[in-house]
């Protein structure tokens, strides 16, 4: 009898994307968790056409995803097989072809396996459109997975999902060992300095010239402090606008005086030395302008390295922080209340992990 495997089809590395991080990582800890018991295989979504990225091995298929054949071919080849027992979709409305990514559903449509879908965003009150497609894949999935109770809530509440459809599985983490901070200080350079840190691929979105403009207040009690962002502006960004984002930021560096305190680590980070960068930060700024962003990666990621976090209250943040782990904000847009914040982990360095 032959093993059943799982397909999970996402954006996957080397394509710099969150979701394609978050697959890769999920499928490292089914292999170590299960071994050769369960295989996993990948079919890649690309997002321009005419790319040759150099896929790791367990990717077999690759969907070009504004191409409605693609998802067709793909559905043929796998209808083929008898050796897939589910295919595990991750669901982002803009990694999909189509009006909100309606390739999907076609595909769906003409695959004889059985699905089950991650949704990584649950927009709350939608549009007739949306609602429609959402309701298309429930329909056309054995389950629905998402990462926060508030996200099954709105599922419930706003697109008539039944509760037993749904499974809330919330967003795993690295397991870190922590270390010393003052010894990684030392190894990047930071040694007596109070370390900020923001990291993932840069957007507008991540609303980081909000933390910049509360770094100033912060400066005035705590002149030894420095901010590192950390991390590439976002491809898609950068096909659309360049680095205009990130340059952006320089100059309100510049003009807030703080050129001194803040260092942009340019770079897609390795694993290793990402998780490092976070163990030997006092305090990570997660201030996300979207409240309907339902889960964060890089939230996720500074929380498992024991860095006290200050957030914006997204649905995540609300779910797993409490006083012990860091500072919900109230507000999204409020330099001062970041300001505050900061000021109050950096008076309690027992909040910090030594």
């Amino acid at each position: 009898m032959k093993k059943r495997k799982v397909l999970m089809i996402t954006s996957y590395p080397p394509r710099e994307c969150g979701i394609g991080t978050f697959s890769q990582d999920l499928i490292t800890a089914l292999k170590n968790g299960f071994g050769e018991t369960l295989e996993v295989e990948v079919a890649a979504l690309e997002n321009a056409g005419g790319l040759k990225r150099d896929y790791p091995p367990e990717v077999k298929y690759r969907i070009h995803a504004r191409e409605l054949d693609s998802f067709l071919q793909t559905a043929d080849a796998l209808n083929e097989r008898t050796d897939i027992g589910i295919v595990c979709i991750q669901h982002e409305f803009g990694l999909y072809g189509g009006e909100y990514g309606s390739h999907l559903v076609a595909f769906l449509l003409r695959l004889n396996i059985p699905v089950c879908c991650v949704f990584h965003t649950v927009l709350p009150h939608p549009d007739e459109k949306r609602l429609k497609l959402v309701q298309a894949l429930e329909n056309l999935s054995e389950k629905l997975i998402v990462l926060t109770q508030r996200s099954s809530d709105i599922l419930q509440g706003d697109y008539a999902t039944e509760a037993e459809k749904i499974a809330v599985i919330p967003h795993g983490t690295h397991i870190v060992l922590w270390k010393k901070k003052q010894e990684l200080k030392e190894k990047y350079g930071y040694k007596d300095k109070r370390v900020l840190s923001t990291f993932g691929l840069l957007s507008e979105n991540k609303n980081i010239e909000v933390a910049l403009k509360a770094l100033p207040q912060v400066l005035k009690q705590f002149p030894d402090t420095v901010y590192l962002i950390l991390g590439k502006t976002h491809p898609e960004v950068v096909k659309k606008e360049g680095e205009m984002y990130r340059q952006q930021l320089e100059v309100l560096v510049k003009e807030l005086g703080i050129s001194d305190s803040v260092v942009f680590v340019n770079e897609y980070l390795p694993l290793a030395v990402l998780l490092e960068y976070l163990t030997l930060s006092d305090a990570y700024i997660f201030s996300s302008k979207d409240p309907h962003q339902a889960v964060s990666g890089t939230f996720a990621y500074a929380m498992s390295c024991g860095c006290p976090v200050v957030s914006t209250p997204i649905s995540h943040s609300k779910e797993c922080l409490d006083p012990e782990t860091g500072i919900l904000l109230n507000e999204f847009d409020n330099p001062e209340e970041i300001s505050l914040a900061l000021i109050d982990l950096l008076s309690q360095p027992m909040k910090a992990v030594k």
